[in-house]
């Protein structure tokens, strides 16, 4: 029976492996997302089926399993009611269960009724576990609330301070202990340690600002495969290990391509720092050139090539479907259409994905930044929906900028540029852009989806 265990959890392990590889083609991801799933069912499958064979305890079953069902209920609700533009904080949310589960499993083996692992090693790893679950956990809940606009930016010295002490501490406290300068019992170090770790969980997002915030999501993913990957070498579990070291890895990786789609280092935005403005003017002192619904689809009905990048304001307006539709009016008139999708586009990496996937928009016509960079010329109109920061050119051509040395999409260089934009605010940056001052830009101001609309409707009567 072990043996049938133990094949089982290499062939969930091998699943994740392959959902992991199918991800990484976006006509292939929906495939991959199965695979994993289906190894996630195989893995939980044979834990039960442990049961019978005496190694797991059946009152444990039982609460795992009334534990699976209220997880579905709740899942379930979540997911039938969340709306695309709640989906970065409904990951988050996510994110903080998978923390907090590294935190009570750590504790729960700490705690003096249960027997302590009595070996170094094991407690070392038991403590690594618990304090990356522990921030993980906190910092998640935090980073769900800030994108949420419940929670905002706090950049004071004393948050930072205290932040850097706690972090200190955490790694000081735990030599101290093994030395036998602490003079308390394993238990009430290990919680003391967990409540260290949530206080620093709380101070470790709230500096960084909302644009930083795809960045943190995938950072705080990564630390809770960290802290699952410490668990399952506590318990020896090999489907732990394996995947917590690959949601490890992998938000590792995407973190730093984030960083670089930026051009920010990983220590900046974890600092919360982002560069000061010199000689930005204001909103009103820009001049800008504004564009009506008519003279937008009479532009559209003459382009033979469009290309559409969209922002965070096409999940706000809910406007995916009709940009979709449009797509498929502007294709009938043999007019090309194509989606330029800037790596931190959106709330969490993916997001622009994700939202066009839901309208049907077929993956083929999605061009990553610098592929579309280098056809933008050949654009005949260039929509910008809700987005403002990843086409600004002062990225490019001014030093004085804060978002100076960010790479962005390069609309400016098509022949014409329509914006459509809610208001005159500024971006998620906080950040004028000089695209709407350029001659070639227009703005066409209104919620994207009504606009939108409205455009599909004049272009059926061109």
């Amino acid at each position: 029976m072990h043996v049938i265990i133990e094949v089982g959890y290499l062939l969930a392990t091998i699943s994740f492996i392959l959902g992991l590889k199918f991800m990484s083609s976006p006509k292939k991801a929906k495939t991959g997302n199965l695979i994993a799933a289906i190894g996630m069912i195989l893995a939980v499958v044979l834990t039960f089926f442990a049961g019978y064979t005496g190694t797991v305890p059946y009152i444990n079953l039982v609460i795992m399993l009334v534990a699976i069902v209220i997880g579905t209920v709740v899942g379930k609700r979540f997911s039938d009611k969340v709306e695309m533009t709640g989906m970065p904080q409904l990951v988050s949310l996510f994110n903080a269960t998978g923390g907090g589960c590294a935190m009570l499993l750590g504790m729960i083996e700490a705690n003096p009724n249960h027997p302590s692992p009595a070996i170094l090693t094991m407690q070392i790893l038991l403590i690594a576990g618990l304090i990356t679950g522990a921030i993980a956990f906190t910092g998640s809940i935090i980073a769900e609330r800030k994108l949420a606009g419940k929670v905002k930016d706090y950049r004071t010295i004393g948050v930072v301070l205290t932040a850097r002490i706690l972090l200190a501490l955490m790694i000081l406290l735990p030599v101290l202990y093994f030395v036998g300068v602490i003079p308390v019992s394993f238990a009430v170090f290990v919680y003391f340690l967990a409540f260290l770790a949530m206080v620093y969980g709380v101070l470790f997002v709230l500096p960084i600002g909302g644009a930083d915030m795809p960045v943190v999501i995938s950072l705080l993913n990564s630390i809770t495969g960290i802290a699952t990957a410490f668990t399952g070498l506590v318990y020896g579990n090999k489907v732990m290990i394996a995947g917590g070291i690959f949601v490890g890895a992998a938000g590792i990786f995407l973190t730093l391509l984030m960083c670089k789609a930026m051009n920010r280092s990983l220590m900046k935005v974890l600092a919360g720092k982002f560069k000061k403005s010199t000689g930005i003017v204001s909103d009103e002192e820009q001049e800008i050139k504004e564009i009506s619904v008519a003279e937008t689809a009479l532009s559209l009905s003459f382009a033979q090539k469009v290309a559409v990048v969209p922002g965070y304001g096409l999940a706000v307006a809910q406007a995916q479907h009709v940009c979709a539709q449009l797509q498929q009016i502007l294709e009938k008139r043999n007019c090309e259409v194509d989606y330029i999708i800037h790596p931190v586009a959106g709330r969490m990496p993916g997001h622009m994905n994700v939202l066009l996937a839901e309208a049907n928009v077929d993956y083929s016509r999605l061009k990553e930044m610098d592929e579309g960079n280098e056809v933008m010329s050949q654009y005949d109109v260039v929509l910008v929906i809700g987005a403002n920061d990843v086409v600004n050119p002062a990225a490019e051509n001014n030093p004085d900028s804060p978002v100076y040395g960010m790479p962005i999409i390069r609309a400016h260089e098509a022949k014409q540029v329509v914006v459509m934009k809610r208001g005159r605010s500024k971006g998620y940056a906080g950040v004028e852009n000089d695209l709407f001052e350029m001659d070639n830009c227009s703005i066409l101001f209104g919620d994207a989806k009504v606009s939108l609309q409205e455009i599909v409707n004049q272009l059926k009567l061109i």
